[in-house]
C-alpha cells in the first residue's frame, strides 16, 4: 500500500491557555517546507512539554490521517460558528505528519512507513487531553475524538533520515494483530 504525506508540522513549546489556567503545550504545530531531519527522538524543530503523554522513543513522531479534517472543521464552526470559519492548518490536531490514504483501521501496531530517506514504526494510538479541547476551540472535542476513533497514531523512529511534504511512503505489514482503531476503541472504553 502507498500514501501520501501532505504536510510535516512541527512546534516548539510555547503558553496555552487550558481550562482558564497557563500551562506549556506544543500542539500548536505548523507545517515546514523542504525536507526535516529525522532524529531517534523525532523530527527537528519539534518539541514537547509533558515527556509523560508525547516523545520519548515510542511517541517520537504523531501522524494523522487528512481525511479526518473535512469533519473536525464541521464540528469546530458548530461549536464556534463565529470565531472558527476559516480552515483548519495542517498540523492544527497536534501531529507531525498530515497523511492522505491511510486510515487507524489500516494501521497495526509493528507496521512501518517507509519513506525515501527515513523509515517509521506504527506503536500506539493517540489518546486526547484537555490540551486538544483548547486548541480545537471546544471543550467536546477530546469526546468527539474518542467516540470517532479517528485518534491518529505515533511512530518510533527505525531508521533515522529525512522526510518531506509532498512524498509517497510504503505501509510495510508487521504482525498485523491489533488495528489503530481496535487499540485505541479498546483502551478508550477501559
Amino acid at each position: 500500500m502507498t500514501a501520501t504525506l501532505i504536510s510535516v508540522n512541527t512546534a516548539r513549546i510555547a503558553p496555552l491557555l487550558v481550562n482558564g489556567k497557563q500551562t506549556q503545550s506544543a500542539i500548536l504545530k505548523r507545517s515546514r517546507a523542504g525536507k526535516v531531519a529525522v532524529g531517534e527522538r523525532g523530527l527537528d524543530g519539534d518539541e514537547q512539554a509533558d515527556p509523560r503523554y508525547h516523545g520519548g522513543p515510542a511517541k517520537a513522531v504523531y501522524a494523522y490521517p487528512s481525511e479526518h479534517y473535512p469533519f473536525w472543521q464541521t464540528v469546530r464552526a458548530q461549536a464556534q460558528a463565529a470565531l472558527w470559519d476559516e480552515d483548519l492548518p495542517w498540523g492544527m490536531l497536534g501531529e507531525n505528519l498530515s497523511l492522505q490514504g491511510l486510515q487507524e483501521s489500516e494501521v497495526y501496531v509493528g507496521d512501518v512507513l517507509r519513506f525515501p530517506d527515513c523509515e517509521l514504526a506504527v506503536t500506539e494510538p493517540r489518546y486526547p487531553c484537555a490540551k486538544f479541547n483548547a486548541v480545537m476551540g471546544f471543550n467536546k472535542a477530546a469526546k468527539l475524538m474518542v467516540e470517532s476513533g479517528w485518534c491518529g497514531f505515533y511512530l518510533a523512529v527505525r531508521r533515522p533520515g529525512s522526510i518531506a511534504a509532498g512524498q509517497s511512503f510504503e505501509l510495510l505489514p508487521g504482525p498485523r494483530e491489533l488495528s489503530i482503531r481496535d487499540l485505541f476503541r479498546a483502551k478508550a472504553k477501559a
